[in-house]
């Protein structure tokens, strides 16, 4: 990816907590055929232009929270009001695995949703060699998922979602399975297209530390039945761009107080 030429580019207004929403969610419950109650009366909004962390313990019901709002599982209870009257058609959603179609080529992944939106083959081709360009697998378009390391496989995922040049990005623990050197590469990516792509992105994490490192917002959950606890605001920190960010005392400040909301939700 050109770092360079990203951090080079005009610096992103920081999201106001003013601005208006993009979506809101009201009471939304979810209760599996099992028995089992994922979340229960969950209310909150996601404003233009923010990175919003959804943090948790694993089985809180992030990832079924996070598939409402994509609209791939239904709710028991609530609703979903969506500022245009529906979601953005250039909503880009990331997995936890990177559900790459295994007998296609990297490129033709990569192309698929600007081929299901309707788009002419050459439109989809030269917009998927500039998008692979700059998570920097140019030179992978023609291999096949399985000739892929764990990292490269998670950055064409974010290529493929990222081509539609989303207005929203839904992310469900993305970078959970990669080793850290591999996260924090892919965490300094994803804030640099956040901040060129001036979308929102809604990312779903159990890590205090990432959702520290790149959230404006969090919402903190509780256990299951999974429900909004504590919210926390942070300004954008233009420091995460400078390489020693991460061992800052900011840093560490932001890390402790989502530490301690997280063990207050207990």
């Amino acid at each position: 990816m050109n770092a360079g030429r990203l951090k080079g580019s005009t610096k992103r207004k920081p999201a106001k907590a003013e601005s208006a929403p993009l979506a809101e969610l009201r009471d939304i419950g979810k209760t599996f055929e099992s028995g089992i109650t994922a979340l229960r009366g969950v209310s909150f909004s996601v404003r233009r232009g923010e990175f919003l962390s959804i943090l948790g313990a694993s089985g809180c019901g992030k990832t079924s929270l996070l598939r409402i709002a994509a609209g791939l599982l239904a709710s028991d209870t609530g609703s979903i009001s969506w500022k245009e009257g529906t979601r953005p058609r250039e909503t880009g959603f990331v997995f936890q695995e990177p559900a790459l179609m295994p007998w296609a080529t990297v490129g033709a992944n990569v192309r698929l949703p600007l081929r299901l939106l309707g788009s002419d083959d050459r439109t989809a081709a030269l917009r998927a060699r500039e998008i692979l360009t700059q998570v920097g697998l140019d030179k992978f378009a023609d291999t096949y998922p399985h000739e892929l390391s764990g990292g490269m496989k998670m950055r064409a995922s974010l290529a493929r979602a990222l081509i539609v040049k989303p207005k929203l990005l839904l992310m469900d623990e993305p970078f959970a399975a990669l080793d850290e050197i591999s996260r924090f590469k892919l965490n300094d990516e994803l804030l640099a297209f956040w901040r060129e792509l001036n979308c929102t992105v809604v990312f779903v994490t159990h890590s205090v530390f990432e959702a520290a490192y790149l959230s404006t917002r969090t919402l903190v959950m509780s256990p299951r039945p999974g429900r909004v606890v504590e919210e926390i605001r942070f300004l954008p920190a233009t420091e995460r761009f400078d390489p020693q960010y991460r061992t800052s005392a900011a840093f560490a400040a932001r890390a402790r107080k989502l530490s301690d909301a997280l063990e207050r939700a207990q």
